[in-house]
């Protein structure tokens, strides 16, 4: 089969249907505005591009590059959008809920998304993953999406102001950097499946494995540092606005 052909994960054909179907649901009791719609649907659309298009067939059997782009979709960018799309008095009934409010905290949902990174890139239960597809491949993809999820919800939805929300997300940057760092950077392949898999466009398992580093560690400085930038931006016109507030201008 052509490495380029479309495929119909489970992930896609189970997950993404059930998550739909409960955010229409959600509607129907906590209307929101449209640009909140158009984010949880382009969650939707994005988990749905990497697990139905070629991107699939290349993270599961040839190229190391397509399988991280493929978790950062799945612990970055999908929660991201999944997050802000929750309408907010959905995300207020859920604080009311003692387990999400404990994951939710920063404290908590910061190791918990790094520990579920670092964890599932480990080599043997990287590796372990790749070669039980139906089992343990969609457990990692569950850890990722939740854990992205409660990493978001305090930047998105947490009661902190745009400093704390700033140093929250460059710390997890700092702290996550790293591992993008090390595939880099480590002069000799770790993941024995891609080792064995196929090779295209004449990449080596060391070149693959080289080229997905750096474009993980791309991917996260434009994903924090655009996030940082922006809330502290609001940090400081927050600060311009209570210092005006404090001395205000004579006429």
């Amino acid at each position: 089969m052509s490495p380029y052909s479309w495929s119909a994960d489970p992930d896609a054909v189970f997950a993404i249907p059930a998550l739909a179907i409960g955010y229409w649901v959600a509607l129907r009791v906590y209307p929101t505005r449209r640009w909140r719609v158009v984010c949880f649907s382009a969650a939707l659309a994005l988990l749905l591009a990497a697990f139905v298009t070629p991107l699939n067939r290349l993270a599961l059997h040839y190229l190391l590059t397509a399988h991280l782009l493929q978790n950062v979709a799945v612990a970055e960018w999908a929660p991201a959008l999944a997050v802000l799309g929750l309408p907010p008095r959905l995300a207020d009934a859920g604080r009311l809920i003692p387990g999400i409010r404990r994951l939710t905290q920063p404290a908590v949902a910061l190791p918990l998304w790094l520990g579920t990174y670092f964890v599932w890139h480990l080599p043997w239960p990287y590796d372990a993953a790749l070669r039980h597809p139906n089992t343990l491949l969609h457990l990692e993809h569950a850890c990722y999406f939740l854990a992205g999820a409660a990493f978001w919800w305090p930047v998105v939805h947490g009661r902190h102001t745009s400093g704390r929300k700033a140093a929250y997300l460059f710390a997890a940057f700092v702290l996550v950097s790293p591992l993008a760092l090390l595939l880099a950077l480590i002069p000799s392949p770790i993941y024995s499946f891609y080792e064995q898999a196929p090779r295209l466009w004449g990449l080596s398992p060391l070149s693959d494995q080289q080229l997905a580093g750096v474009t993980m560690a791309l991917e996260q400085a434009l994903v924090f540092g655009y996030a940082c930038a922006l809330y502290f931006g609001r940090f400081l016109r927050e600060e311009d606005a209570r210092e005006l507030y404090k001395n205000p201008v004579s006429p």
